[in-house]
């Protein structure tokens, strides 16, 4: 990964760039009437996460599966929550299909979120952010002849049925 750095232009011959090439700096010399410009600051955004991640699963091991469809254009993470614990968080990409396949049984509230900048240590996006939770519980259950398939759409499509609400962020489940 390159990122070149920006900031207080310098003389000619002296760099004709900086960049980041496996956690050093690495400078080549400019070549007549080019210009580098460079700051003694840099900032490097976190990997993104791939789609599909599982960012967190504590009550795993059940038969249950949750599809999960993110047609909007911005990434976002889905957390089931049973009771007051959370369960999983699942990372989904923009445009893109995940699923969870190891749901115990139980009755899950579901929260979302979707935006860009997603950082993995504090669990949030640090861009665009927007939090959302779905009004109606999940419901996982299994008998000796079915397992519970559950498959949720975070973008409005016509003739849906599941209707969600806005939450604050501080009440998302990080």
């Amino acid at each position: 990964m390159k990122r070149l750095l920006e900031g207080t232009p310098l003389r000619a011959g002296v760099v004709a760039a900086v960049a980041l090439a496996g956690g050093l700096l690495v400078a080549a010399p400019a070549t007549a009437g080019e210009r580098a410009v460079v700051s003694g600051v840099q900032t490097t955004a976190a990997a993104r996460p791939g789609n599909g991640k599982i960012l967190y699963h504590r009550l795993g091991g059940g038969l249950g599966t949750l599809k999960i469809k993110n047609g909007t254009p911005r990434d976002g993470v889905v957390t089931l929550v049973k009771g007051k614990a959370k369960a999983v968080s699942i990372y989904v990409r923009a445009r893109s299909t995940a699923s969870v396949k190891d749901v115990r049984d139980g009755t899950y509230r579901v929260y979302f979120t979707t935006g860009s900048r997603f950082s993995t240590s504090k669990g949030r996006f640090s861009r665009n952010a927007v939090y959302q939770r779905f009004n109606d519980r999940l419901k996982f259950a299994t008998t000796a002849t079915s397992t519970s398939i559950w498959t949720l759409t975070l973008n409005p499509v016509k003739g849906g049925t599941a209707r969600t609400s806005s939450i604050n962020p501080k009440d998302f489940p990080a």
